[in-house]
């Protein structure tokens, strides 16, 4: 029988190369630019990373979204969580009402929020007794979360919502650069040190249980992952075919990216990470795949809020590009 995941492997490998005659002519604009060349320094290469992987000379974000993707997990029988996660849905609708801080957020920059939940009623199966999906379930879950980018978007931030998904991206992590649970667990939604402890045994009792099939990227996903873990990659995977930069939010965002990298490295170029967590792994993460944060701002919030603040700065940066005056408009001397 073929492999449910053989055609998301495939993407992961054929990968359209970002545009880097669209990067020169935004350079070129920038020397144009009423100010010292290179004086706004990361700004100027977020224009460029928009234009890269947008593959426009000009780069829009006429349609930035931030996609939260909401899913529950069995691991919390464990006692890993400070929250039931009855919590999940009850997010869910405070994010619909505008009472979370990333509606604020997106509300007050512009920014277009959705939410995808996904079998909240169902939890995956408690890692430490069995798999969280099997491989058909976890593919297609992979598949619906590529549908997220029906909407056009020509920017992507990702981000989550789910109780108990701290201890399943720690297993994750686990899974993919080794050490144990305590290597890779953190506060999460404010834990105490007896759940800080449950945590990290969680993971340990995963690892040992399914070190047996934890021979690749798409099945360490598949066993000890989450619904929203899953659809975040496959965000990614649709974002990277349809020429879509994202931007990927902290802890638990970031091992939906992580499983890409391990399966391609390259699968991730057109991703740049928001912000660094204080979950004290998430920088281990990020040194991991070789990546620099945006922002380092403390937050352990989730929900996508690190990676719509990111956003704010990208269409800062963008607004900054077009509507500076070039040293011909505005009649000052170039340094010739």
């Amino acid at each position: 029988m073929p492999s449910p995941f053989a055609d998301l492997i495939d993407l992961l490998h054929v990968l359209p190369p970002g545009d880097e005659g669209a990067v020169a002519a935004i350079r070129a604009r920038d020397r144009q630019l009423t100010k010292p060349p290179g004086s706004l320094g990361e700004l100027e290469a977020l224009v460029e990373f928009l234009g890269r992987w947008q593959g426009k000379p000009s780069p829009t974000l006429d349609n930035p979204m931030v996609a939260i993707f909401a899913g529950n997990h069995g691991v919390t029988d464990q006692g890993v969580s400070a929250f039931p996660r009855e919590v999940t849905a009850q997010m869910v609708a405070n994010f619909t009402a505008g009472g979370a801080a990333v509606s604020q957020i997106c509300a007050l920059h512009e920014l277009n929020l959705r939410v995808f939940e996904l079998a909240l009623e169902l939890p995956t199966g408690d890692i430490t007794q069995t798999t969280a999906m099997d491989d058909r379930m976890c593919a297609a879950t992979i598949a619906y979360g590529m549908e997220a980018v029906a909407g056009k978007p020509d920017l992507l931030a990702i981000g989550e919502m789910g109780i108990g998904n701290t201890t399943v991206a720690a297993a994750i992590y686990a899974a993919l650069y080794g050490g144990s649970g305590a290597d890779w667990v953190g506060r999460g939604t404010g834990v105490d040190d007896a759940g800080l402890r449950r945590k990290a045994d969680a993971v340990d009792r995963a690892i040992a249980l399914h070190k047996d099939a934890l021979d690749d990227p798409l099945a360490i996903l598949a066993r000890l992952g989450g619904r929203e873990i899953a659809a975040m990659l496959g965000a990614i995977i649709a974002a990277r075919q349809q020429k879509i930069p994202v931007i990927v939010d902290g802890f638990v965002a970031t091992s939906a990216a992580a499983i890409a990298h391990a399966a391609n490295p390259a699968s991730i170029d057109h991703c740049l990470f928001g912000h660094v967590s204080a979950e004290h792994a998430h920088a281990r993460v990020l040194d991991a795949m070789g990546k620099r944060p945006l922002l380092d701002l403390g937050m352990r919030l989730g929900e996508g809020s690190g990676a719509a603040l990111a956003a704010v700065v990208v269409k800062t940066a963008l607004h900054l590009h077009k509507n500076m005056a070039t040293f011909s408009s505005a009649g000052v001397s170039d340094k010739g």
